[in-house]
C-alpha cells in the first residue's frame, strides 16, 4: 500500500514539474533585449491593479531584473514608468512571493539587468 502512494506521489510531482516547465516555455517569459515580460513592455505608461495583472512586480533591493526609473514624460526606454490611472500599455501587480519579474528602483541609469 505504501508503495502505491509512493508511486502516485513520485507520478504527481513530474506532472507538476511538466506542468510548470510547460508553462515557462509557452509564455516566453522575461525577454532582456526586448524589455518585455511574455509580449508586455517593461516601460512605457503603467498602471497598478490589484487583479488581472499584465505582469507580477516585486520590488527588491539587489538582483533586479529590470531597475525602474519613474518619470514624468517620455517613458520612451527601457525602464522608464510613468504611473497612470487609466490607459496603461502594461498593468502590474506588486507581490511579494512568485513575480514575473523583480524589480529596482533608481534615480538614473534604468534599464534591464
Amino acid at each position: 500500500m505504501m508503495k502505491r502512494f509512493a508511486v502516485l506521489g513520485a507520478v504527481a510531482a513530474a506532472a507538476a514539474v511538466g506542468l510548470l516547465s510547460a508553462r515557462s516555455e509557452a509564455g516566453g517569459g522575461f525577454d532582456k533585449g526586448g524589455c518585455s515580460f511574455n509580449g508586455h513592455k517593461l516601460y512605457g505608461k503603467i498602471q497598478v491593479v490589484t487583479a488581472f495583472p499584465d505582469v507580477k512586480v516585486q520590488v527588491v533591493s539587489a538582483f533586479p531584473d529590470v531597475k525602474v526609473q519613474k518619470v514624468n514624460a517620455f517613458p520612451d526606454s527601457c525602464g522608464k514608468w510613468q504611473m497612470v490611472t487609466a490607459f496603461p500599455d502594461t498593468k502590474v501587480q506588486f507581490v511579494d512571493a512568485f513575480p514575473d519579474v523583480k524589480v529596482q528602483y533608481v534615480n538614473a541609469f534604468p534599464g534591464a539587468n
